[in-house]
C-alpha cells in the first residue's frame, strides 16, 4: 500500500470512485474538541471494499488499532491487509456482500489531520495539536459516514483501541449502530493501562530528539518511539509466549553473561525481539501521532458524563458482539465481561483462546468466524 500522506503535506480530496483497498480523503471541515478548542478544516483518510448499495444498509465499519492503518483487507493491488481472516471476499465480513469503511484515527499518521500535517499557518501541528478523545474521533468519522450518504452502519467492528471506537460509536450514536463488536476491550482504561500508556508517551518525550514536539525538519526522536514501542509490545504478548519462544536462549552469537562491561554486553533473544519490533514501528510511525492516539485510548471511558456503566450503554441500541481473548495481560476478560453483562438485556462474552496474549484478537480472530457470520453478518 501507499501512502500519500505520512509526514508531509495534506492532499486534495480524491474523486468518490476509485479501486478497493486505496487510500482516499475527505475534508469534514472545523471540528469542536471536548476540550473546547476548534480543530481547523480537519480530514480524514478512509479505504473502502465492496460496493454501497441503494439504500446505503450494507456498510460496515471496521476500525484499526493503536498503530494500525486503514487497509484491512487487500484491494486491487492485491497488497495483504492486516485483518483478512475478518474481512474479504468470501470472509465474515464479505467484501462482495458488504461495503466495508476503514478510517484513519484523527491525530493518526497515515493521513488524517495529526500533528504531522500542516496547521493553518502552514507549519506542521507539532506540540500544538490538541487533545483528542474517543468521542472527538466518533464525532468526526460521523462527518464522514455523512460525506459517504451512510446514515446507519449495519455494523461497526473493532479489536483493542478499534474496539472502544466501535463502542462509542454504538453509544454516542446509538441510531446510527445495528450491530457493534468490541474486542479485546473495556468499558473503560483502567489505572494500569494509563500507566502503561504514560510509560510509553514519557519514553518518546524524554528522548533528546523529541524538541517539544516540533522535530519535524529535524532528527526525530526515534529511540524513544521505539523504546514506547518494547514497553507496549511487552503488554501485547503473555508470558508464557514470550518465555515458550524465547526462553532464556541468547540472540544468535551474542553473550549476554561474557560481557567486558555492562555496556558491551550481549542480547537475549526476547531482547533482540523487542529491538525489532522498535525499529519496524520507527519506520512507519510518527512518534507525535503514538502519543495523541495513545492519549485518546487514555480517555476511553464510556461513563464519562454518563452515570453509571448501566445508565451510559442504556442508550444503545445495536446488537452486541463482546469478546475477549483468555491470555490477554492488557485488557484482563474480566473487563470484557464486565461490558457484556452491563449492557441492555446482557451479552455472552466470547472467548478466543490463544497463548499469544492481546494480540490474539488479531491472530486469531477466526475463531469468531462462526458467530460471526451466524449473529452479525448471516442475516
Amino acid at each position: 500500500m501507499t501512502i500519500a500522506v505520512t509526514r508531509t503535506g495534506v492532499p486534495e480530496t480524491k474523486p468518490s470512485r476509485t479501486p478497493d483497498g486505496t487510500v482516499q480523503f475527505v475534508r469534514i471541515g472545523d471540528l469542536q474538541l471536548e476540550s473546547g478548542i476548534l480543530l481547523p478544516d480537519v480530514v480524514l483518510a478512509y479505504e473502502t471494499w465492496g460496493t454501497l448499495n441503494a439504500d446505503a444498509s450494507n456498510a460496515v465499519l471496521i476500525e484499526h488499532a493503536l498503530t494500525g492503518d486503514t487497509h484491512v483487507t487487500r484491494g486491487e493491488s492485491g497488497e495483504p491487509g492486516w485483518w483478512e481472516q475478518l474481512a474479504g471476499p468470501g470472509a465474515p465480513v464479505d467484501t462482495d456482500k458488504y461495503f466495508v469503511v476503514s478510517i484513519n484515527i484523527l491525530g493518526g499518521c497515515y493521513g488524517s489531520t495529526g500533528p504531522s500535517t500542516p496547521a493553518p499557518d502552514g507549519r506542521p501541528w507539532g506540540s500544538r495539536f490538541p487533545l483528542v478523545t474517543l468521542r472527538d474521533t466518533t464525532a468526526a468519522e460521523a462527518r464522514l459516514a455523512d460525506a459517504l450518504g451512510i446514515g446507519c452502519w449495519y455494523a461497526v467492528v473493532g479489536g483493542s483501541l478499534g474496539g472502544a471506537r466501535a463502542l462509542e460509536w454504538a453509544v454516542t450514536y446509538p441510531s446510527r449502530v445495528r450491530r457493534c463488536a468490541v474486542i479485546s476491550v473495556g468499558p473503560s482504561s483502567t489505572a494500569e493501562q494509563i500507566a502503561f500508556a504514560q510509560a510509553q508517551t514519557l519514553a518518546i518525550r524524554q528522548d533528546p530528539h523529541f524538541n517539544g514536539g516540533n522535530y519535524y525538519g529535524g532528527p526525530e526522536p526515534e529511540a524513544g518511539l521505539a523504546l514506547a514501542r518494547r514497553i507496549a509490545h511487552i503488554t501485547y504478548r503473555s508470558a508464557a509466549e514470550l518465555d515458550g519462544r524465547f526462553g532464556r536462549n541468547a540472540q544468535e552469537s551474542e553473550t549476554p553473561l561474557e560481557a567486558g562491561s555492562l555496556a558491551g554486553r550481549g542480547r537475549y533473544q526476547v531482547e533482540s525481539y523487542l529491538d525489532h519490533q522498535g525499529s519496524k514501528l520507527v519506520r512507519r510511525f510518527d512518534a507525535n501521532s503514538y502519543i495523541a492516539i495513545t492519549e485518546a485510548l487514555m480517555s476511553h471511558d464510556v461513563c464519562r458524563g454518563r452515570g453509571s456503566l448501566a445508565e451510559a450503554l442504556a442508550p444503545a441500541t445495536a446488537e452486541f458482539l463482546v469478546a475477549a481473548v483468555d491470555s490477554d495481560r492488557l485488557y484482563f476478560p474480566a473487563q470484557s465481561r464486565q461490558l457484556a453483562e452491563a449492557l441492555p438485556g446482557g451479552a455472552e462474552l466470547h472467548i478466543i483462546e490463544a497463548p499469544i496474549g492481546h494480540d490474539g484478537f488479531l491472530t486469531e480472530i477466526g475463531q469468531l468466524s462462526g458467530q460471526l457470520r451466524e449473529t452479525f453478518f448471516g442475516h
